[in-house]
């Protein structure tokens, strides 16, 4: 009776282990942690600190669009305006070329061809989240 229920003990964990797994990681892409805060389906990244110290280095102030389930999306929409870390993927590829001088960024002029502005929502930076979690923190309004 013991080894039965053995059994079925590692049958469940075994089963929770493989419903917790992440999808891989695209070559093109890397998984952050990100801390901040929400307002609708914008992300604006936070201040790290020692204990909360993310997994990437994205400027604090910097805007991400999230893009999620729609369940996930309504979760997080109930924390606005606490601080949270939205974990997720995003494409290497978006961090923007440019150097920081005293917390400005400065970066080549936003133009696309014939000298005509290029859409802001082309350059907007993208997070594919894939959970979140309360942290320590007020946002700023």
């Amino acid at each position: 009776m013991k080894t039965l229920a053995a059994i079925v003990a590692a049958a469940a964990l075994s089963a929770i282990a493989s419903a917790q797994e992440r999808k891989p990681v695209p070559k093109d892409s890397v998984r952050v942690a990100l801390p901040g805060c929400t307002k609708g389906h914008v992300f604006t990244a936070g201040q790290r600190t020692v204990d909360e110290p993310g997994s990437f280095s994205v400027p604090e102030g910097t805007h991400i669009r999230m893009n999620g389930p729609k369940k996930l999306m309504t979760e997080i929409k109930t924390h606005e305006g606490s601080m949270i870390e939205l974990t997720g993927l995003m494409k290497k590829s978006q961090y923007s070329p440019g150097v920081t001088v005293g917390g400005i960024r400065i970066a080549p002029a936003p133009y696309g061809p014939g000298g005509a502005m290029a859409s802001p929502v082309a350059t907007q930076m993208q997070i594919d989240v894939e959970g979140w979690r309360p942290v320590a923190g007020d946002c700023r309004r």
